[in-house]
Order: structure tokens, then C-alpha cells, then sequence
């Protein structure tokens, strides 16, 4: 792997200056200009040499730099921003080849098309600083794939530090809810990291943290809409006890919660991921009752 190309480029901030990338609010975007936090960042998804890796919102490409210099075999990155495009041409253009730019919204691109070309069979792996006006959409999609497990072996991304707290929460713990149950069913999680507000530009008025997401086979089989379904239910009304926060969904709650070993009186964030997979198996039996 060369690195001379991608070291040779000049200093972000003045690739910022040169094609007035001011970071736009309505785009969620706050870049990442230290080298040093952006290469922490690359080494926390792991050795990258062979694996393709999808960035999502890479701006005027710090974060894209770091993935090539920690050896990543390729880098698809997909930007919405068209300011940004001319300065991703440049980190293009000294990658020897390494590099792909897709301009496009991350909501709507279909990624398996999307490294498809780039794929021949080598690991995938999706390392960002995500947008935060769309990080969670952009994670539920991702951990709604189907088949499953998914086309990547493994997620790397920044979010708000309490979004992370959501993601990775356990049952009883304060931010558990309707994420942590998905994420959880499909994955094991972890906060990696936290990075300060003023590492970025313009400082964000939050702590960031990094979250490392790895695909697990499902070990409590049910079908996601109906899972879906159940969280949102409960914990929709999450301060009332099953049986009444249910009744939506089963014409007898509390005949469902005993027949699946929950009390009728527990509350949803009590409730493990086990118990929801039951709920929703329950659900899915119920309508093909009906």
C-alpha cells in the first residue's frame, strides 16, 4: 500500500479554504480536521488491509484519508454534499485507484449495488462520522438488512453520545428502549471511544462517541416487523406496565405476557431482548389466528 499520495495532500483545513467548505447545519455536518483522531478512529474498525470499506458523509475527506492510510483495500464514499465532491476528486485522484466517490443521499443508495464493483468477494466494513440529522435512520436501515447476517462484517460509526447510550443500553438501564432492542437482536455493541465537542468544526454542542456495531446470528429468531411492531408498542406508552401498553397489539395482554414468562406487571424497560423476540413470535401467532 502507497501512502505517498494521500500524504502529499495539503492540510484539510486549507482544502476547506480552497473550495469554501463552510459545514452546513441542515446537513448535519461537523468535520473531523486532526489527523491523529481520524487515524484513531480508521484503527478502531480493525485491520482493514483487504476489506472494502463504505463512508458515509465524508466531507472534505479527513475521515476518507485515515481509511487509506490505515490500508484499507478500497473506500466507497458517499456524499450528498456536491461542494465536497471536488475536494474527494483530489483524494481520488492520489489514491492510485483506491478510492470511489458516489454522489448520492446515504438514505437512498442502495449499498449493495453500491460496492458491488469494488466488492470481489473481500470483507465489508462501513466506518463513518455520521450526519447527525440522519445517523439513526441510516443505522435502523442498516441493522433492518435482509437477509441477515448482512452484507458488512462490522460497523464503526460516530453518533451524539447519548444516541450511543441508546444503542448499546441494557435492559433496566436509562436509555433502553426500541434501539436497543434492534441493535441488540442483531448485533454486539460497544462505546469505543468518546471525542470531545471541540475536536470538531464547528464544535457541536454535544459529546460524540464511537460505537462498534459486529453482526451476530440471530439467536432469538422473529420476524423484524413484528419485533418492530412490539417495541414500539411498549414502549411507546413505556411508563405503563405491559398489559396495558399491549392491548393494541393482543386482544389479551396479560394471557400473552404469562404464556412467554413475563410479568404482566413489568414495565418495557425491564423487559430483555429474549422476552420482545417472544412478544413478537407471539404477535405474528396471534394475526395468523385471526
Amino acid at each position: 500500500m502507497n501512502a505517498a499520495g494521500i500524504e502529499a495532500l495539503p492540510p484539510l483545513r486549507d482544502v476547506i479554504a480552497a473550495h469554501g467548505l463552510q459545514p452546513t447545519k441542515a446537513l448535519g455536518q461537523n468535520f473531523l480536521l486532526d489527523l491523529n483522531l481520524t487515524r484513531k478512529i480508521a484503527r478502531a474498525a480493525g485491520l482493514l488491509d483487504g476489506i472494502t470499506v463504505v463512508e458515509v458523509g465524508p466531507g472534505p475527506g479527513g475521515l476518507t484519508r485515515a481509511l487509506l492510510l490505515e490500508g484499507a483495500r478500497h473506500v466507497v464514499a458517499i456524499e450528498k454534499d456536491e461542494r465536497c465532491l471536488a475536494a474527494l476528486g483530489e483524494i481520488a485522484a492520489a489514491s492510485g485507484g483506491r478510492l470511489s466517490v458516489v454522489a448520492g443521499d446515504a438514505l437512498a443508495v442502495d449499498y449493495r449495488d453500491a460496492v458491488a464493483a469494488e466488492r470481489r468477494d473481500a470483507p465489508v466494513r462501513i466506518v463513518a462520522n455520521l450526519p447527525y440529522n440522519v445517523a439513526t435512520p441510516l443505522l435502523t436501515g442498516w441493522l433492518s438488512a435482509e437477509p441477515w447476517p448482512s452484507w458488512f462484517d462490522r460497523l464503526v460509526l460516530m453518533f451524539q453520545r447519548e444516541v450511543a447510550e441508546r444503542i448499546v443500553a441494557r435492559p433496566g438501564e436509562a436509555h433502553y428502549g426500541r434501539l436497543s432492542v434492534l441493535a441488540g437482536w442483531r448485533c454486539r455493541g460497544r462505546i469505543l471511544f468518546d471525542v470531545p465537542a471541540q475536536a470538531f468544526t464547528p464544535p457541536p454542542k454535544v459529546v460524540s462517541s464511537v460505537v462498534e456495531l459486529v453482526p451476530k446470528p440471530i439467536s432469538e429468531p422473529c420476524r423484524r416487523q413484528a419485533l418492530e411492531a412490539v417495541t414500539r408498542a411498549a414502549f411507546g406508552q413505556r411508563r405503563k406496565m405491559l398489559r396495558q401498553s399491549l392491548k393494541p397489539l393482543f386482544a389479551n395482554p396479560s394471557e400473552v405476557l404469562e404464556s412467554v414468562g413475563i410479568a404482566e406487571t413489568a414495565r418495557a424497560e425491564t423487559v430483555p431482548i429474549a422476552g420482545f423476540a417472544a412478544l413478537a413470535r407471539a404477535y405474528d401467532g396471534d394475526r395468523a389466528a385471526d
